[in-house]
């Protein structure tokens, strides 16, 4: 029964301050005894996609790479799992939105990078990241095999099915979200709903816990800005949240999750079994145009 803790924090312009945070963080989490650690998305600097620039590809770094190295250091000393999200420069001109698992021996256990990249007001990806070509994976770790995704991914019951199915123990989720300034507050409150059910969505699906870690705080760049919900949490396999952040503070959250009990639930709610495999090919079709046919 690992101990999985979230780290929420506000980012700044400074990588080295965010650095020292997440450091500082981590050794509070060790202390607490976290076996499995998952940071925010892109947690090194603000989040940059805000707008369109080059400049900011100079925040990428390689995998492996000085992050990777920091944060193996630490996920050696401590025995823990460190879920990591980090801008990779794979080659001159190619770069990703990239999740790196550090083992608890401090050597690099896996990597997801980005599957579904937005572009949207405020979130300009596309503009910076290629699109994954890693698949969905678990990757595993000496406390467990995890699926992690990352933010848009949240969106996608695919993406935590397929984790599912090739047998993740937890569904992660590093992210960047937030509320759009222009919005009411009424319309505020309805998606960061929305992105709480639909996770929780995922979890009940597929039986599985799930933990999504979130910035918080207001970041501005060149007269946008956005205001990151927080509200991190963790659920259980019937999609019951144990624990949950605020919407604007920093916070850590420590749950000790069982991994076993997914086999007592999925014998009461047999997803799994009763899947219609030999009727769902129009899945791998963009859209079904045209009349249903018998």
């Amino acid at each position: 029964m690992p101990r999985i803790a979230l780290i929420q924090h506000q980012c700044d312009a400074t990588p080295e301050h965010n650095l020292d945070k997440i450091l500082s963080r981590l050794q509070q989490v060790a202390e607490q005894g976290a076996q499995i650690v998952l940071l925010q998305e892109l947690h090194n600097s603000l989040y940059f996609c805000q707008q369109e620039h080059p400049r900011y590809f100079d925040l990428a770094e390689t995998i492996p790479g000085p992050s990777t190295e920091t944060l193996g250091k630490i996920a050696r000393e401590h025995n823990m799992v460190i879920v990591s999200s980090l801008f990779e420069k794979r080659a001159p001109g190619l770069y990703h939105n990239t999740a790196v698992v550090l083992d608890a021996d401090g050597s690099i256990a896996g990597e997801y990078r980005k599957m579904h990249i937005p572009d949207d007001p405020g979130y300009y990806e596309k503009y910076y990241f290629t699109p994954g070509d890693l698949g969905f994976n678990p990757i595993q770790t000496r406390y467990g095999k995890l699926g992690v995704l990352v933010c848009w991914d949240q969106w996608y019951p695919e993406a935590a099915r397929i984790m599912a199915l090739k047998g993740a123990d937890i569904l992660l989720y590093p992210t960047a979200i937030g509320y759009e300034p222009s919005d009411s507050d009424t319309e505020k409150q309805r998606q960061r709903q929305a992105w709480i059910n639909i996770q929780l969505s995922h979890a009940i699906a597929n039986n599985l816990p799930l933990a999504s870690c979130n910035r918080t705080g207001t970041e501005s760049d060149a007269g946008n800005n956005i205001n990151f919900w927080g509200s991190s949490f963790i659920c259980d396999q019937q999609g019951d949240i144990l624990s949950q952040a605020e919407i604007a503070a920093e916070q850590i959250l420590y749950v000790d999750i069982d991994f076993k009990h997914t086999e007592t639930v999925r014998r009461a709610w047999p997803y799994l079994r009763d899947r219609r495999i030999d009727a769902y090919n129009d899945l791998l079709k963009r859209y079904c145009d045209g009349a249903i046919e018998d």
